[in-house]
């Protein structure tokens, strides 16, 4: 009985089959490198080329990466698996600006035993939380502890708005902005205004008593007020400042007033033009910025008319 041996079409057919096997299974890694499994797998379905994304998972892990450069300089940080949930620990290679390691927790025993096996670092850059800097400096007690760029620019930030905020009162008095007039507000600022007059009021009460030497203990039983609140006040930490809104129609605020002094006065006619322009506010906050305007024209015009002087007849 004679064996049977492939035709040479056969064996055409099964090297060609392999050939384009490889070819596909190398656009599937370079598909699932790029993407991921999700993105990649819809991605390849368009493609018509229906695969998984387990498929392109695996085939991601089915190719050996070359071992990572040891690194000399890192940064360390926590990330979130599940925000406020589930936090884990990223590595980064800095001179590279790679993702060398991902720990399973932010706990400082995981980091010093993966920073234990690298002993040729030599500068660990993180935030100012303990437990990095702890296991850092058990695991690595020769390698220099630095403050990551982000958070020194971040901390420098806050310190730099702390500073100008309890400074604001002064600021604006020196400016020559600290006088407000009520006739020029809006009915939603007028409530705002009202509640900071209050809450000055309330502050200038607490200094009232803090001069006479009262404690703080006892202003909080005569005035009602939190502890916190008369602390903040005494340690000139609560300088409230009245702030009218920011609004929709700050880059538009030229053309208005270019088209208020030519003599269009109309709220609803500016709204309609704006819109045609690309404004996407509604009409209420162009028909209030017209009523502000009327009125701040009127307190101008009151201010700079002559006072009136009555003739007698003698």
């Amino acid at each position: 009985m004679s064996t049977p041996t492939a035709s040479l079409g056969t064996i055409h057919m099964i090297e060609a089959v392999t050939d384009r096997t490889a070819r596909l299974d190398c656009l599937v890694r370079h598909l699932a490198l790029a993407l991921g499994g999700r993105p990649a797998a819809r991605f390849a379905e368009r493609l018509g080329l229906p695969v998984s994304n387990d498929t392109l998972l695996r085939t991601v892990r089915r190719y050996d990466r070359p071992p990572p450069t040891p690194p000399s300089v890192i940064g360390i940080d926590d990330w979130a698996w599940r925000r406020n949930h589930r936090y884990g620990t990223i590595i980064c290679d800095l001179e590279r600006r790679k993702t060398i390691a991902l720990l399973p927790d932010r706990e400082p025993s995981t980091a010093k035993a993966w920073l234990v096996e690298q002993p040729q670092i030599e500068i660990v850059a993180r935030d100012r939380s303990g437990g990095y800097a702890q296991a850092a400096a058990q695991a690595l007690p020769h390698a220099e502890q630095v403050a990551d760029r982000w958070h020194l620019m971040e901390n420098a930030s806050h310190a730099f708005l702390d500073a100008v905020r309890k400074s604001m009162r002064q600021v604006r008095v020196a400016i020559g902005t600290a006088t407000i007039n009520p006739e020029l507000l809006t009915a939603a600022e007028r409530l705002q205004y009202q509640g900071y007059l209050r809450r000055e009021e309330a502050n200038a009460v607490i200094c009232d008593l803090v001069k006479e030497g009262v404690s703080i203990k006892e202003i909080v039983r005569r005035t009602g007020h939190s502890r916190n609140l008369v602390r903040s006040v005494v340690r000139g930490q609560r300088t409230d400042i009245f702030r009218v809104r920011q609004t929709s129609l700050e880059p538009h605020l030229p053309w208005l007033e270019a088209q208020w002094d030519a003599g269009l006065r109309n709220g609803t006619e500016l709204w309609r033009q704006l819109r045609l322009a690309g404004f996407g506010g509604g009409l209420r906050v162009v028909t209030e910025w017209a009523t502000r305007r009327r009125r701040a024209e009127k307190a101008e015009g009151l201010a700079t008319r002559p006072p009136h002087v009555s003739s007698f007849v003698l």
